[in-house]
């Protein structure tokens, strides 16, 4: 995972070499570094900071692009992804207290799950874009800039395997959720109008394949959920470079404003088509020795229905990205405006240079998979593993065959249209216009309500007490204090008086004190 990380971020970095914005590069490296952090972590709670590092620091890719919506999207981003760590957070510190201190980044046992174990689970997953917690992918990612989404599609998705591969490898329920994703993002990828949100919505469907296989847990699944993560980051970040190549010449992404690009960005097209075969498994092509790993590893431990699921998932797209990309961007009817007709041409040669080592790459997988099987978990079950078998290919060919066939038929229905999907996130989104609307209005009706009656329940009646206490203070007691206050002034005044200063009074005094007492004393 370091490997092909790092060697996306100096590809992804080539492509980028046009953009004056500092900034820009600024974030996507720490956003590579978060990644990376995570990858060498040895605990979970460096696991943790480099996890918030990344969703900190992507958040500027989406927000750099300084549109209106940029910025609602990046926000909507960041609150997922803190919900996100908040649920690891809480996962992380209930396994603290369970383990007497042990966050140790290792294998989590799955066969007596805990509360901690979900949370952690939740916080690897949302990350992961599992239903119905995705929709911040395909948001973010394509109203990302035009580098920002290459680094992006390449990063947070693939962190969030390799966690689920350390830490839940073999726990089951990954295999439905993972055979969910991949059939699910199928679906909204053939829907969508915009090319770059297509291919968001097609990681969805990939990472469900690495999903399916951590779940299924065995050394030929971990195989493969590794190989493919590498070779999706390959050709998924050709593809965002392509289609972003469109974006950056002639300022639009959806197929119903584009069309007979071709003729216009030879190259772009060319570079386009290899990550179309790529990531549809065409022989000779990177996704065609990874993804067949994970179904082979669901047939060998008899999860026939899950191995059936994904090998369907896999015509799907063919269908979007092998076909419906390429046709309705480079051939297909040209919908293009004046404008930008004028403007399409081939990309700079930084990004012709960052699409041609990624196009590279996917051939060399493809072609020599030694290079690939060598780096992954277990290279000894890998070196056993031959895709290139009658079977496999037969089957391999007959799926293109007959999805291409499909897809020419059903061309009118596959057309583009000027529309907005609606997606999970509808329900979400209502749900919090309707608290909203709670908290405005029957919450605040009540609110008001228990503020009146406690005004007139309780407030009035110490109002009144208070009142009362205040007079008896005024008249009682202050009339005490000012009364005794007097009576020692005048007091005062007499004594005064008798101090008159002479000699001759204070002989008198002090004879007519002794001569009264000497009376009291003789009488008493």
């Amino acid at each position: 995972f370091a490997y092909i990380m790092t060697l996306m971020c100096i590809i992804g970095t080539i492509y980028g070499l046009h953009v004056e914005d500092d900034f820009q590069h600024v974030a996507a490296w720490l956003y590579v570094a978060g990644s990376l952090g995570v990858i060498f972590c040895a605990d979970y709670l460096v696991l943790f900071l480099f996890w918030e590092l990344m969703a900190f620091a992507s958040v500027f890719l989406v927000w750099f692009r300084r549109r209106p919506e940029s910025l609602a999207v990046g926000y909507r981003y960041l609150l997922v992804h803190t919900a996100g760590g908040l649920a690891l957070l809480a996962g992380l510190i209930l396994r603290y207290q369970a383990t007497g201190g042990d966050l140790s980044f290792g294998p989590i046992g799955v066969g007596s799950p805990s509360l901690s174990t979900y949370l952690i689970m939740i916080g690897f997953l949302l990350n992961a874009a599992v239903p119905p917690f995705h929709a911040w992918l395909p948001d973010a990612y394509g109203e990302a800039t035009v580098t920002g989404a290459v680094f992006m599609c390449a990063f947070t998705t693939k962190t969030a395997v390799y966690a689920l591969a350390r830490a839940f490898a073999g726990m089951e329920i990954l295999v439905p959720l993972g055979v969910c994703m991949a059939l699910y993002g199928v679906v909204y990828a053939v829907l969508e109008n915009d090319a770059r949100r297509l291919l968001a919505y097609h990681i969805i469907s990939q990472v469900g394949y690495m999903v399916a296989g951590v779940g299924i847990g065995t050394e030929l699944a971990i195989n493969g959920a590794c190989a493919h993560a590498f070779a999706h980051i390959l050709y998924k970040g050709l593809l965002f470079m392509g289609c972003g190549s469109v974006l950056h010449m002639t300022g639009k992404s959806k197929f119903s404003e584009l069309g007979g690009l071709y003729k216009k960005m030879p190259m772009a097209f060319v570079f386009t088509m290899i990550g179309g075969l790529s990531i549809s498994a065409f022989p000779l092509f990177s996704g065609f020795v990874s993804k067949a790993m994970i179904v082979a590893a669901g047939f060998e431990v008899h999860n026939y229905w899950a191995a059936f699921l994904l090998t369907l998932a896999s015509a799907g797209t063919f269908l979007h990205t092998g076909l419906k990309v390429p046709y309705f961007i480079w051939f297909g009817k040209n919908n293009c405006s004046k404008e930008t007709w004028d403007k399409a041409a081939d990309p700079p040669w930084n990004m012709q240079l960052g699409m041609g080592i990624a196009a590279f790459l996917c051939i060399l997988i493809g072609s020599y998979t030694p290079y690939l099987y060598n780096m992954l978990p277990y290279p000894q079950i890998a070196a056993g593993y031959h895709p290139y078998n009658t079977y496999h290919l037969s089957e391999t060919l007959q799926i293109l065959l007959f999805t291409a066939v499909g897809f020419f038929l059903l061309i009118k229905k596959l057309a583009p249209e000027p529309k907005i999907s609606i997606d999970l996130d509808w329900f979400y989104r209502m749900g919090g216009r309707g608290f909203l609307w709670l908290a405005q209005k029957p919450i605040q009706w009540a609110d008001s309500c228990v503020s009146e009656g406690y005004r007139y329940v309780g407030l009035m009646p110490l109002m009144t007490t208070a009142k009362f206490w205040s007079w008896f203070d005024w008249h009682a007691i202050d009339g005490v204090v000012d009364g005794l206050a007097k009576t020692v002034r005048g007091i005062g005044g007499l004594v005064r008086r008798m101090q008159s200063g002479q000699l001759q009074y204070n002989i008198f005094y002090a004879v007519s004190f002794v001569a009264v007492a000497l009376v009291l004393y003789v009488f008493a």
